[in-house]
């Protein structure tokens, strides 16, 4: 194609015959077209009054451009002063710095599969084989805390990263999403927050159950969403419960992570938890023969409920070993190591739901009956709420399984009740007495 000069001087050739008005075509010789980009022919001038009167032209000058060139362009003016301050409105924008934050060593090579998680293992495969172009987008994974979520979708960054290094990619809880975005706020950097995010190619946001109750926070997650899966730009989201289950957050929201694809994780089987084991020892090159497979079998059957508690004990038993300078780990050495564990253990196996609502309903003169009951008397509500609180730390009973020992209750009125009590602790000195005093009886 002709330099911007050569067309433009093509266009006003033909322009000035069509117009057969020299007096009027001298304005048209102080025009100038810079630009020839996305369909748009930008034409400036140093005088408003040039570009009003050469607007009433338009249609006239675009049919002579677009036969000259052969394209389909629309015309805009612009004043120059316009485009010089511009210009220097864009060179003052600061470079949006990209940072994945991705955790290096959670990839799915160290990853364990069962039975447990292979279905969301397999759906994080095939998201990072093709990131927002399939019906994976968004992926909810969701399960307890320490199963293994935060491995996977670092997994899923790990593996996009490494076949396609130009993609822009962000792992983050959804916590530090909360806190950017009031800093972004606070500092008068909001452009740059959401041009930042619209620049995303994959995102990846742990603990979104976070996001519950965050009104504005949800509300820029919202569009920050809708654009990234309107534009095929991948979504892997994590939480502790089912989409629906996430009271709080915004219907709207909710209904999106739900058409995506949804799957959980359970606590692994003793199969997983001995092949996670093995895969820890591996990964940290130790001795293979350095635990007996009769500790590890224990400990893949008393551990197992938490991958986190299951890899921090192994932890602990290696480093015990090192500062005893013990060559081999026996099942007497390994027993003495988990003496404080087994203790706890032990007590949770002993503790029930009906042993804590009984403990409860006494220390505040109530009983079991009136804790299970539909009052709403003060008194009543704050004891009930403090046993869903109890059953829920001590025992790490499942929110419908809480409810349905209280008379039914929907789990929605269970989280709500432990959420109460879990933020009225920080502050009500009553609180923290009525808690300890209550899990001095219990244990």
């Amino acid at each position: 194609m002709d330099s911007l000069d050569k067309i433009w001087e093509q266009v006003l050739e033909s322009f000035k015959i069509t117009l057969n008005d020299d007096k009027a075509f001298i304005i048209f010789r102080d025009l100038s077209l810079i630009s020839l980009q996305n369909n748009i022919a930008l034409i400036t001038t140093s005088s408003d009054l040039y570009i009003m009167m050469a607007k009433n032209y338009k249609t006239e000058i675009e049919e002579i451009l677009n036969r000259i060139v052969e394209g389909n362009y629309t015309i805009q003016f612009i004043n120059e002063r316009e485009l010089i301050n511009n210009e220097q409105e864009e060179e003052k924008k600061p470079e949006i710095v990209f940072e994945d934050r991705l955790i290096e060593n959670f990839t799915f090579d160290s990853f364990v599969v069962g039975s447990s998680n292979k279905i969301a293992h397999s759906a994080c495969v095939a998201v990072s084989e093709s990131p927002g172009k399939s019906v994976y987008n968004p992926l909810f994974i969701y399960g307890n805390s320490g199963l293994g979520k935060t491995h996977l979708i670092n997994s899923v960054g790990n593996q996009v990263k490494k076949y396609h290094p130009e993609y822009k990619i962000l792992y983050l809880s959804a916590v530090d999403f909360v806190n950017e975005y009031v800093d972004s706020i606070k500092t008068g950097n909001i452009d740059y927050f959401q041009e930042k995010y619209r620049l995303m190619d994959l995102l990846l946001i742990d603990d979104i159950q976070f996001l519950v109750g965050k009104e504005k926070s949800n509300e820029i997650f919202f569009h920050i969403f809708n654009n990234m899966t309107n534009n095929n730009k991948q979504i892997v989201i994590t939480s502790d419960r089912l989409p629906q289950e996430l009271d709080g957050l915004e219907n709207r929201l909710i209904s999106r992570f739900s058409y995506g694809m949804r799957v959980g994780i359970d606590t692994p089987e003793f199969e997983t938890a001995l092949a996670i084991l093995k895969k820890k020892i591996e990964l940290q090159s130790f001795n293979s023969n350095m635990i007996d497979e009769e500790v590890l079998s224990y400990m893949a059957s008393n551990f197992a409920k938490d991958v986190r508690e299951l890899e921090g004990t192994l932890n602990r038993l290696i480093f015990e070993s090192i500062l005893e300078k013990v060559d081999h780990i026996d099942m007497k050495f390994a027993l003495k190591s988990f003496k404080d564990d087994i203790q706890v253990h032990q007590v949770k196996d002993q503790l029930t739901t009906e042993t804590i609502i009984k403990t409860v309903a006494n220390f505040y003169n109530l009983t079991p009956t009136q804790l299970i009951s539909k009052s709403r008397t003060a008194n009543i509500a704050l004891a009930r709420h403090m046993a869903m609180f109890l059953i829920r730390d001590l025992l790490d009973a499942s929110f419908v399984s809480i409810g349905e020992a209280f008379g039914g209750r929907d789990h929605s009125t269970v989280m709500k009740a432990c959420d109460k009590v879990e933020e009225n602790k920080k502050t009500d000195q009553n609180y923290q007495i009525a808690i300890s005093e209550l899990k001095k009886i219990l244990i």
